[in-house]
């Protein structure tokens, strides 16, 4: 067996918010839906990275540590770009693990860290 990726799995109380978030501001594209008579599920995809949205049970309670971490590259680039997109990242920071990270938060509260060696 080998694995290639994992997905994490967002859950959101407002399934239209979180899309325009994860679309207009992160810059994932929607690549499919489900839900009848309402959408309630999306499969997201920027480059290499994939998630799944989903709202038929709600949005988990908030706990301020990350529910999805991204590896990027030039990380300088991409803070800027969600800057521009309107989004509200932290400051980067070096870590102890030697990696630099930026945090932002979804509509829901949901903790995104995006991170990339130095």
């Amino acid at each position: 067996m080998t694995l290639h990726s994992a997905t994490p799995i967002i859950r959101t109380d407002n399934y239209q918010k979180s899309k325009a978030f994860y679309t207009d501001i992160l810059g994932f594209c929607c690549v499919q839906e489900a839900g009848e008579p309402v959408t309630g599920f999306g499969i997201f995809i920027r480059d290499n990275a994939r998630l799944f949205l989903e709202a038929w049970i709600g949005a988990e309670p908030a706990h301020g540590r990350w529910r999805a971490y991204f590896h990027v590259t030039d990380f300088e680039d991409h803070l800027a770009e969600i800057g521009t997109n309107g989004g509200t990242p932290s400051d980067p920071v070096l870590t102890e693990y030697n990696m630099r990270e930026f945090t932002i938060a979804d509509p829901d509260g949901n903790v995104l860290c995006f991170g990339a060696d130095p």
